[in-house]
């Protein structure tokens, strides 16, 4: 599943596809998520993007520096 590009998309799309993305699985061994969240929300980490003002992946490589 791609990101909605943040120029041809909505604030509410980014937000709805930040949510499916790190939702959680309650699957913790298999999953990964929580390891690289660590115990952040995703709409905080994820707020550039979600407003328009950075790109999903240059977030995400932040998130993972």
């Amino acid at each position: 599943m791609n990101p909605p590009d943040i120029l041809c998309s909505t604030r509410d799309e980014r937000l709805r596809f930040v949510r499916d993305a790190w939702r959680c699985l309650h699957h913790c061994e298999v999953c990964g998520k929580c390891h690289i969240l660590k115990g952040r929300d995703e709409e905080t980490l994820y707020a550039d993007y979600i407003e328009g003002r950075r790109s999903y992946m240059d977030v995400t490589m932040d998130i993972r520096r």
